[in-house]
């Protein structure tokens, strides 16, 4: 991996701002208070017909997953119970339009593996679920998370202060993941900004693709060159350049589209709560708790979609086929049928299993090298930034956005390495 240096600063706030005009057909610069929406809509109803964004009166650009979607119905759920319904009934809710609009059409190679469901997702799943499992988060934390976090830290570490969501929460993540596809550090933003672009990946995976086939390394890329996929008739066969090459579209975009923007929240949460900084200062064990808790209380992507394979009723609400149902994480996750208090940050609360990352057969793949990624950092930076605080001069976080969600920034100043060891890391 060559130096830190090579990141620059302008294009990672360009690409990573939840401001930027990058989020801005999400609701990126949605301000308002969210929670309050999501708050009146559950005690409204547990499902409704209409759009998160148009039930809360949002009139501005809110695109997002299984959005605009114009010639469906469309139908929210906002309790945890509801929602827990459709994760778990992935034969009704479907992950793709495909189920609904061509339920005997073959899935190709491709078809993203989001897109799938039955039989074709679990195959390919399976095919990189082993290198996410939490028995290999050692390979993860040895090879690219530790090491990350802390190039980062010497990048600014004699500055005194930082601003942690673009020097810091955005980068870990999108260096890992480019790190494991043996992608240089000086490369991974011209990934992160062309993950759409199918014949600029297309070009730029091929030579990857060719030195891995003539000589496989110990990273994720060799994976899946070396995986060896079943067919329905039962025989075998090593992956095509096209089917890793949407596998690898899939693990770059999901590896470094959306841990940043948690570790941000996590971390601004933390750092507007100085009795709780030092609570977890002192007792690393809490960090746990607090990314639990930072996970059900303000998920980063508050909402995602399912199609309606057929005719079914959520809710006591009559459901048609075609429809497209939104699970509206950030409701149900705050739903006081399930959490006391729900509105309230608490990391002592009693641990129970949220939304944060989904459910169900898609339940996020990279979940636990997520929880890898924040813990690393949050550590990392407590262990070698003394006296890590908010810069009193400049304006405190703030949690927006609509459909993703995040911290505006968070501006922070600590105390620099002395000449006898001021920074904990040597």
């Amino acid at each position: 991996m060559t130096s830190i240096d090579a990141l620059d600063r302008d294009r990672i706030r360009e690409l990573f701002d939840i401001r930027s005009p990058v989020f801005e057909f999400t609701g990126g610069g949605y301000a308002g208070d969210l929670h309050a929406s999501f708050r009146e809509l559950r005690e409204r109803a547990a499902v409704q017909e209409g759009t998160v964004h148009d039930l809360i009166g949002h009139d501005g650009p809110a695109i997002f997953h299984g959005l605009p979607e114009p010639d469906r119905p469309h139908f929210s759920a906002f309790s945890f119970e509801t929602i827990d319904q459709v994760y778990r009934n992935d034969t009704i809710y479907a992950s793709s339009p495909q189920a609904v609009d061509q339920p005997d059409a073959p899935v190709g190679h491709e078809a993203s593996m989001l897109m799938m469901g039955g039989a074709p997702h679990r195959r390919y799943r399976n095919l990189v679920q082993p290198s996410f499992v939490p028995a290999k988060m050692h390979w993860w934390l040895d090879k690219w998370v530790d090491s990350s976090a802390n190039m980062l830290i010497d990048f600014f570490l004699d500055d005194g202060a930082a601003e942690l969501n673009v020097d810091f929460c955005a980068s870990i993540p999108v260096l890992t993941i480019t790190g494991s596809f043996g992608i240089a550090v000086d490369q991974a933003l011209d990934v992160r900004s062309n993950l759409h672009d199918a014949e600029w990946m297309s070009d730029f995976l091929a030579p990857i693709l060719a030195a891995r086939r003539e000589q496989p390394l110990d990273d994720l890329i060799s994976v899946l060159v070396e995986a060896e996929l079943a067919g329905d008739d039962g025989s075998v066969h090593r992956l095509s350049d096209d089917e890793i090459h949407s596998f690898a579209v899939l693990l770059l975009l999901a590896g470094s589209g959306t841990t940043w923007k948690q570790m941000g929240i996590a971390i601004a949460t933390l750092l507007t709560r100085p009795e709780l900084l030092e609570e977890v200062r002192a007792d690393r064990s809490k960090i746990k708790p607090l990314i639990e808790e930072s996970l059900r209380w303000e998920p980063t992507d508050p909402m995602f979609s399912r199609w309606v394979t057929e005719d079914t009723e959520l809710g006591g609400v009559s459901i048609p086929k075609g429809a497209v149902m939104h699970m509206c994480l950030g409701a149900a996750n705050r739903d006081p049928a399930r959490w006391d208090d729900p509105d309230e940050f608490d990391i002592h609360r009693q641990l129970k299993p949220s939304l944060g990352f989904g459910g169900g057969a898609h339940v996020c793949l990279g979940m636990h090298l997520a929880r890898l990624e924040m813990t690393t950092g949050i550590n990392a930076l407590l262990d070698r930034l003394p006296g890590l605080r908010l810069d009193p001069d400049r304006p405190a976080p703030e949690l927006i956005g609509l459909y993703e969600r995040a911290a505006s920034e968070i501006p922070v100043v600590f105390d620099p390495p002395t000449e006898n060891g001021g920074d904990q890391n040597g």
